[in-house]
């Protein structure tokens, strides 16, 4: 049986940290913020991690 393939989109938008967990930006933090506070949108621009649910899936794509 052939090699998966590797989700192009998933690679560039997520990466591996040194424990294997798996790192993710945040989303709304492109357009539209005069609206959000200076709080909100600093907070948009740290890194999150994946959760448990998500992580098998993500790994797999990646």
């Amino acid at each position: 049986m052939p090699k998966m393939k590797s989700n192009s989109g998933a690679k560039k938008r997520f990466k591996l940290t040194g424990s294997g967990k798996i790192k993710r930006k945040k989303a709304f933090k492109r357009h539209i913020l005069t609206k959000k506070s200076s709080k909100t949108k600093r907070h948009l621009g740290q890194t999150a991690i994946v959760t448990k649910a998500d992580e098998a899936r993500v790994k797999e794509m990646i």
